[in-house]
């Protein structure tokens, strides 16, 4: 047990133990916290937009799509056990050098095969979940809902609300404050299909 936690503490393996440990606190505190739904979760509020950021340059590297806390949580795992056997390995300062590199390649190209399937599976938790809100009213949070423009909060049946992209295809007025009935779900395109919610239930409208 010393010779393993002592080769941690080696080049280049040190340089992703600190950070692993960080990665495994974050994900103990998530599962405790119950936080960790959130955090496999992409943005319920994405509206389709190219990312910015640090997302923007991960979706460049072809990590996109998927939660930045995941593909940082990957690419520190994989990078530290790569070096792992690196050190383990060679006592040559220019090889575990060389090995650093590696482990950084290594990580990015098993985070990058990992992120297509997580990336359906995420998607499919969202589409299930998405269409719950089918059936339900949402209040319009932007100044007119039309074809092709249209952002509506709506209230799950947890009690948790969401912005969520929705589209007029009627173009029958709905503007800010209004309230809409959710008819469909285009899960191709991730936008809710809304019709006014009528006198029943929006006696100003």
């Amino acid at each position: 047990m010393g010779d393993f936690v002592s080769t941690t503490l080696e080049f280049p393996v040190v340089v992703f133990t600190f950070p692993l440990l960080i990665v495994v606190a974050y994900w103990i505190f998530a599962a405790v916290s119950g936080a960790a739904g959130e955090a496999t979760e992409s943005d319920s509020a994405d509206t389709g937009s190219a990312p910015a950021g640090f997302a923007g340059f991960l979706a460049v590297l072809g990590l996109g799509g998927v939660p930045v806390t995941v593909v940082l949580s990957l690419v520190i795992a994989i990078a530290w056990f790569v070096s792992l056997v690196g050190t383990a390995l060679f006592d040559s300062a220019l090889i575990r050098l060389g090995w650093l590199a590696l482990a950084l390649v290594a990580a990015w190209h098993a985070t990058w095969l990992l992120a297509r399937p997580l990336r359906r599976l995420l998607r499919t938790g969202r589409t299930a979940r998405n269409a719950d809100f089918v059936g339900l009213v949402c209040v319009v949070r932007t100044g007119r809902v039309g074809p092709d423009f249209g952002v509506g909060e709506v209230t799950a049946a947890d009690g948790t609300t969401a912005l969520i992209e929705i589209r007029d295809e009627s173009d029958s007025g709905l503007h800010s404050g209004g309230r809409a009935l959710i008819f469909d779900y285009d899960p191709e395109s991730d936008v809710f299909r809304v019709a006014p919610a009528g006198s029943a239930l929006d006696p100003l409208g």
